[in-house]
């Protein structure tokens, strides 16, 4: 058990994390006191606890850091994601009255895992902090605190390299895009940042003004899914927000290691050469085209353009993981939402903002079974995976099946979890599988038109569990809750 003693210079930088954490409350706090719009308390008091916490933590670990190893990695990770919720949700509970510590918790969680489920209504009668504060928990946690913090940890003598690892477990992706892993973190960051400012100066110019600009942007650009209207983006009507909407989230729904190069390159060759991206594109204009025929047979909306936009929109947003709607998918044939939830399991590309399994792991899925089918009509052949003319190592097929496997498990176990307390299986499956791939809405009493507001309070907690294992893609987290992680 020395290991676990020795595990000061984690609680080190995890103080070193929540006094960051603070840090960052100061921009919703600085909007606050500027719109004076009386959350400027609540922020206050928010603030002061965040950063009195963080450093009770770092004050009595500091003369014990050292570089951090794989099992501090994971550690760290793990209990970033458990504690941060812990103190987002601090403004809401001083400011909103009558919200429980339940409800505050999951709020807080959606954000920072980019889920975009809520259970608050009346959004508009909040203030312009509290709704940006939510929203920014999304541009968080959308690229990952973690990520953000290897870029600064080194400075103080913590090495980043493990967090990186854990904290974007996809496969195939052991190479930096620079020497330096805090370097790599900056320039994500930077990509990340210039992508915020093009989507918010783009929906301020369609007509939105300053302040639901920037709301609505750090929940596009991190694929959240929080919006200060309780209709959504429903509420504005507007086909140029519509597009706008689904640009950047196609973007945001790709590898940033991919913006990142293509920036620094000033080319487009890295988008030719990433091979995830036919198969993100063909599928999500299959899946369009389908739809829209589909639902055209049914007269769901008024004509062929009415049709196309409100697919193209719903399954751009739900496919990437944004959440946000412009209305009632639910309304639909069964059909037609079963497939739009289920886009949102694998359509977002790996290092990207979004949720699921992410797309390389369903073609290397995909090229598996075509493997095993190639192999049982000629048992001699030899016929590896490939992506992009590169062999996929065995280690990392064994990890892609591995990870399925615990996919659809978790799936099963927590959907008959939920139902086993009172839920309706499409209610049930749907909340799982939503906030699991961290999407937000699901079918059923958590449509896009209700929210999570009427679940019990173990249900809560069951789903706020399920988009912390989405958003560390389930062995993160699963790793740290088994006792062998715990020995010697």
């Amino acid at each position: 058990m020395r290991w676990r003693a020795d595990s000061h210079p984690v609680l080190n930088a995890l103080g070193l994390i929540v006094m960051l954490f603070a840090g960052l409350m100061l921009f919703p706090l600085a909007v606050s006191w500027f719109t004076g719009d009386g959350a400027t308390v609540a922020f206050d008091h928010a603030v002061l606890i965040t950063f009195a916490a963080g450093l009770l933590m770092w004050l009595p670990t500091r003369g014990r850091r050292r570089d951090l190893h794989t099992r501090d990695g994971f550690l760290l990770v793990a209990l970033t994601w458990i504690v941060m919720p812990v103190f987002g949700a601090l403004p809401l509970l001083d400011f909103i009255p009558d919200l429980s510590v339940t409800d505050a918790y999951f709020e807080a969680v959606s954000g920072l895992t980019a889920t975009g489920g809520t259970v608050l209504v009346g959004l508009e009668h909040l203030p312009v902090s509290i709704n940006l504060w939510r929203t920014f928990m999304h541009w968080i946690g959308g690229m990952g605190v973690i990520v953000l913090v290897v870029a600064i940890l080194p400075l103080l003598g913590i090495g980043g390299r493990q967090l990186m690892k854990v904290e974007v477990p996809t496969p195939m992706k052991e190479q930096s895009l620079t020497p330096r892993i805090a370097e790599t973190a900056k320039g994500l960051w930077l990509t990340y940042s210039l992508l915020t400012v093009a989507c918010a100066a783009s929906l301020w110019l369609a007509g939105l003004d300053g302040w639901e600009a920037i709301i609505h942007t750090f929940s596009v650009v991190g694929l959240g899914g929080f919006s200060s209207k309780d209709a959504s983006l429903g509420h504005f009507n507007s086909v140029p927000v519509d597009v706008i909407v689904i640009v950047f989230a196609l973007l945001s729904g790709l590898n940033f290691a991919t913006h990142y190069l293509a920036f620094a390159r000033r080319s487009v060759r890295p988008y030719l050469a990433d091979p995830e991206l036919p198969f993100y594109f063909a599928t999500l204009a299959l899946s369009i085209t389908v739809l829209t025929a589909y639902l055209m047979q049914f007269d769901a909306h008024e004509d062929l353009l009415s049709t196309l936009r409100y697919v193209a929109f719903h399954v751009v947003s739900i496919s990437t993981s944004l959440g946000l709607a412009t209305y009632d998918y639910t309304l639909w044939p069964m059909f037609a939402q079963i497939w739009v939830l289920f886009l949102g399991s694998f359509i977002a590309c790996s290092g990207s903002a979004g949720g699921g399994i992410k797309m390389m792991r369903a073609m290397i899925l995909y090229k598996q079974v075509f493997r095993e089918i190639v192999r049982s009509l000629h048992p001699q052949a030899v016929h590896p995976v490939r992506i992009r003319r590169q062999p996929v190592s065995d280690d990392i097929l064994h990890a892609v099946l591995g990870f399925s496997f615990m996919y659809m498990v978790t799936i099963v176990s927590l959907t008959l979890l939920l139902t086993a307390t009172g839920l309706d299986i499409i209610t049930a499956f749907s909340g799982v599988v939503a906030c699991l791939n961290n999407t937000g809405p699901g079918l059923g009493a958590l449509g896009p038109a209700s929210n999570y507001q009427g679940l019990t309070d173990f249900q809560t907690w069951v789903l706020a569990f399920t988009m912390i294992l989405g958003r560390l893609e389930i062995f993160t987290l699963l790793v740290v809750m088994t006792p062998v992680f715990w020995r010697r």
